[in-house]
Formats: C-alpha cells, sequence, structure tokens
C-alpha cells in the first residue's frame, strides 16, 4: 500500500463525503483495505485536517541502544584519529556486545549514534584546531562608519610575467592601500623587489598625500591601519611613521587572514578584470602567453582599472560606488606638512659622522656649504631610495640640510641603478681577469710549439699539470 500525505488523504475524504464516490470503490480503486479509509473518517471528523497526519513514533530519534556504554564507546570510536569508518566502529561494537552476551545493535543504530555527532566536535577531533578554526570559530569582522577609519594594507605577488629593464622575464609584486568603509583604493605601488618596509612606506606616502589625478580624490591620514604579521608592516620604521602621524596599527591575528579578506578580493578582481587579458597572464606560475608588457606598463593598465572602472562601478558589497562612497559628506585629515609626509618615503639610516670631505654613503660623496661647521659630528640622513642624488641631513632631530652627490646631482639614480652599476662594473673586472688568464695561456701553448718546429725529432715532453712554467712573461707581451 502506497503511501498517502494529509492532503492526498483529504481529498479523497472530500469525494466520499460529497457523494461523489464510495469508501468502498475508493478501497478497490486504490489499493486501501475499507477500514483504514473508515479509520481516515472517525480522525478527520474529530480532529480535521492534523487528524490525518501520520503518528509519530513516542521513541522517534531515540536510540535504541539499553546500554548508555554502549552509546559513549561509539562515540569515542567516531572521534579517533586517523577517523574509522562506520562499518569498522559496528564491528567493533558487535564483538564488544557478543563477549558481554547481549544482543548487538543494528548498523543503523550505530550509524544514528554517530550520525548525530557535533559535526564541529568531529572536525576538531579528526583534522584539528586550524580547520576547526576557519570552519566553525566565530570571526569578528570591524565594520567601518566612515571613509578613512580604517586602511588595509597588503602585499600580493602578481600572477603576470613583464619584461625588466635587463630583458628578463619576472613576476612582480603589488602592495595595496585600501579604504575598509569604501572600499576604495587608497594608494599602490609596484615593484619587482619583494615586500619590504619602505614598499609599504612608498604606497602610504602616496594613499594619504593629494593625487595630481583630479579624479582620484581619496587622501588623508586613516585613524587604524590594518595589516598582517609580516616583517615589513612589523618594522620599526612603519610604527614611527605611525606614531608620527597618530595612526593607530591593528595586526590580524597569526594563521588567520579572514579579516583581511576585503583586499584580498580586490586582488582576485584584478586577476579576473585585468591581468587574464594582458600578455604574461599567468597560471600556476607558469606564463600562458609571451610576456611584453613593461613594469610601468603593467603600472598603467592597474591605474587605468582603478580609477576609470573599480572606483566608478558599484560594488557588490557597498551596492555604491567606491569613489562616490569615500567622497560623500567627508573631509580628511591632511599632514601638518610635507616634511612630516616625507617621513613615510625616506628611509631613516644610522647616524653617520660627518668628515673633511663630507659624508660617504652608498659609495658616494656627498657634500653641502653647511656641513662645514659640522665635520666630526654625529648626523642622520635620510634620502628617497629612488633618487640618490642628494639627501636630507639631520642634527639633533632637527633638519639641518640637502646633501648633493656631484657626480649624479644632474640626473635621477635609484639604490638600484647604483646597485646594477656595481655588479656590472665588477663583472667586467671578472671578464679582463679572465682574458688575461686565456691570453696567458694562450702565449704559453704558442712558445712550446715554436720550440718543437725548432727542433725536430725531439720527442714531445710530458706536461706536469704541477710544474710551473719557466718562461719568463713581460708587461707588453
Amino acid at each position: 500500500m502506497a503511501n498517502f500525505s494529509p492532503i492526498e488523504k483529504y481529498r479523497l475524504i472530500i469525494l466520499i463525503l460529497d457523494g461523489n464516490i464510495s469508501a468502498t470503490k475508493v478501497a478497490k480503486t486504490e489499493h486501501i483495505p475499507i477500514r483504514t479509509i473508515r479509520h481516515w473518517l472517525n480522525q478527520f471528523s474529530k480532529k480535521g485536517l492534523p487528524g490525518l497526519e501520520r503518528a509519530k513514533r513516542s521513541d522517534r530519534g531515540n536510540v535504541r541502544i539499553l546500554n548508555e556504554e554502549f552509546q559513549e564507546l561509539t562515540r569515542g570510536l567516531a572521534l579517533q584519529k586517523p577517523p574509522l569508518s562506520i562499518s569498522a566502529i559496528y564491528r567493533k561494537i558487535v564483538a564488544l556486545s557478543k563477549r558481554q552476551d547481549l544482543k548487538p545493535p543494528s548498523y543503523e543504530t550505530i550509524y544514528g549514534i554517530i550520525r548525530k555527532i557535533n559535526p564541529a566536535l568531529l572536525m576538531l577531533a579528526h583534522e584539528g584546531s586550524k580547520a576547526y578554526q576557519q570552519k566553525y570559530e566565530l570571526i569578528f569582522r570591524r565594520e567601518c562608519r566612515t571613509s578613512n577609519e580604517i586602511w588595509q594594507s597588503d602585499h600580493t605577488e602578481l600572477d603576470i610575467y613583464i619584461i625588466d629593464a635587463n630583458g628578463k622575464e619576472r613576476k612582480p609584486w603589488l602592495t595595496t592601500i585600501m579604504d575598509d568603509y569604501s572600499r576604495a583604493i587608497a594608494g599602490i605601488f609596484i615593484s619587482l623587489e619583494s615586500p619590504s618596509a619602505i614598499n609599504t612606506a612608498l604606497a602610504l606616502r602616496q594613499a594619504i598625500g593629494k593625487k595630481e589625478d583630479p579624479g582620484w580624490e581619496i587622501c588623508g591620514i586613516p585613524q587604524i591601519l590594518y595589516t598582517d604579521h609580516g616583517s615589513d608592516f612589523m618594522s620599526h620604521h612603519i610604527e614611527q611613521v605611525c606614531i608620527a602621524l597618530k595612526i593607530r596599527m591593528l595586526n590580524s591575528m597569526v594563521g588567520r587572514p579572514q579579516g583581511r579578506g576585503k583586499i584580498e578580493r580586490f586582488f582576485q578582481t584584478l586577476n579576473e578584470c585585468v591581468l587574464i587579458d594582458l600578455p604574461g597572464f599567468s597560471i600556476k606560475g607558469k606564463p600562458v602567453s609571451k610576456p611584453t608588457l613593461s613594469l610601468a606598463q603593467l603600472e598603467g593598465a592597474i591605474m587605468n582599472f582603478i580609477l576609470n572602472t573599480y572606483h566608478v562601478n558599484n560594488h557588490s558589497s557597498t551596492g555604491q560606488a567606491p569613489i562616490k562612497m569615500w567622497s560623500a559628506g567627508f573631509l580628511p585629515q591632511m599632514p601638518e606638512s610635507s616634511a612630516m609626509l616625507d617621513l613615510l618615503l625616506l628611509t631613516i639610516h644610522k647616524p653617520r659622522k660627518v668628515q673633511r670631505d663630507g659624508i660617504q654613503f652608498q659609495g658616494m660623496r656627498y657634500i653641502a656649504p653647511t656641513l662645514a661647521g659640522f665635520v666630526g659630528e654625529l648626523i642622520t640622513i635620510r634620502y628617497d631610495p629612488r633618487d640618490l642624488a642628494e639627501i636630507k641631513v639631520y642634527y639633533q632631530e632637527s633638519f639641518l640640510c640637502k646633501a648633493v652627490c656631484q657626480d649624479i646631482a644632474e640626473m635621477v639614480v635609484s639604490l638600484k641603478d647604483i646597485q646594477t652599476a656595481r655588479n656590472k662594473i665588477k663583472n667586467g673586472l671578472y671578464l679582463q681577469i679572465k682574458k688575461s688568464q686565456l691570453l696567458v695561456k694562450s702565449i704559453i701553448q704558442k712558445k712550446e710549439a715554436e720550440k718543437a718546429a725548432i727542433e725536430p725529432g725531439t720527442p714531445a715532453i710530458k706536461k706536469d699539470p704541477h710544474k710551473k712554467s719557466s718562461l719568463k712573461l713581460y708587461d707588453n707581451e
């Protein structure tokens, strides 16, 4: 006999009560015992539609094992690591029951006990606390009420290869500063170098300062800077910058990146909407097309997307365009002076002593007339790593002067350029040494061949690799 829902029973009863069909005919056509139909009619007359509901068992949901110890044993076996299959647990319970002369429970009973164990408890027991945290622990997400209340900062290695100055294919790093409230991008810095404190400082400087593009309005000092525990974010320099600008630093908990999901979502959007269509885009570290872009061209493509697409289109979470949401009724707090803002850009070095010929730094000599009165004094220098033509000199924490390297004052030279030049010079010297060694070797071989030609019939002398040559060589040779 098929199972009938209360609605189906109701329809049959209405037909019978209206006289459209007899109870006997219904019993015959639907293959239902006549006494069952009479029971339905009786229940409907007493309770109405609820009387047609199937009666629930009073012991439904209860495990039919009389011995509570078997239930605890089953749960204990289910929480073991490595996890046992339900079949293996069932066999263990059956064997133990027979050993104690008890009636073994059914497989369904064991299955029912295990199925009712809290999934969070099972994951914690089988996969550990980290997996449990990722899925079940409550996450505290900070929600902002205004722009510049919280800025998030993070780095990512972009899934694209570009061509560097030496013609090599390399993957760049992107440092991003995002306004948590509006999801607007306040500043970025793209570099071929791994994340560092200076990358973070350069991105922050751009984020806080006013932009040249009038369409990029985001600026000002945030109340909170939210980052991870990377050494670049936890550096003494970034800490001092935040103290100077009265920015509160917050760090996400170690091993729990969920709090930075907004900025990581932006990185994913950048991949899906920009990088995937550019030459050199990579999947699992391998480019799917030939890289052709320079670092500047990649930065231009990313900035075009941020300013002309990302900022002006409604965000999926907020329902508003980030640039409009950031600027609505908001006046940013700006630094007191450009000198204070420069603290974000200029790297502070250990004290140096002013020599008679100026200040020695990075193998170069910096001079300024003001330094004449400070020979032998300890000073502190700050510099822009993208331009080593000049440095700023501070004496007892007060700005003293700008010192210039006369050799490169007419051009902008970066620290990377200096390092490249040093390597080029060193490699050139190594090449000269190699050429000299090859020249000496060829001369020796030539002299030995000439000697053998002058004395024909002279047996060839086996060369002793450990014996020094007696041939005298001169500088002009």
